[in-house]
C-alpha cells in the first residue's frame, strides 16, 4: 500500500539527477531520450533547408 504523495527516488537521493542535469547545462547535449530526438532532429532540419 502506497501513501498517497510521498514517493522515494534512488536516482535523486545518490545525486545522480543533479550530475545528469549539470552535464547537459555545461555541454548543451540532452541527457533525456525526447530531448536528444529534439536536438538531432532540429540539426538535420536544418541542414536539409538551411539556417534561418
Amino acid at each position: 500500500m502506497k501513501i498517497p504523495g510521498l514517493s522515494f527516488s534512488l536516482n535523486r537521493a545518490l545525486g545522480i539527477t543533479q550530475l545528469k542535469s549539470q552535464f547537459a547545462r555545461k555541454t548543451g547535449i540532452p541527457t533525456t531520450k525526447a530531448g536528444l530526438e529534439r536536438k538531432v532532429g532540429s540539426m538535420i532540419i536544418k541542414t536539409i533547408f538551411g539556417k534561418k
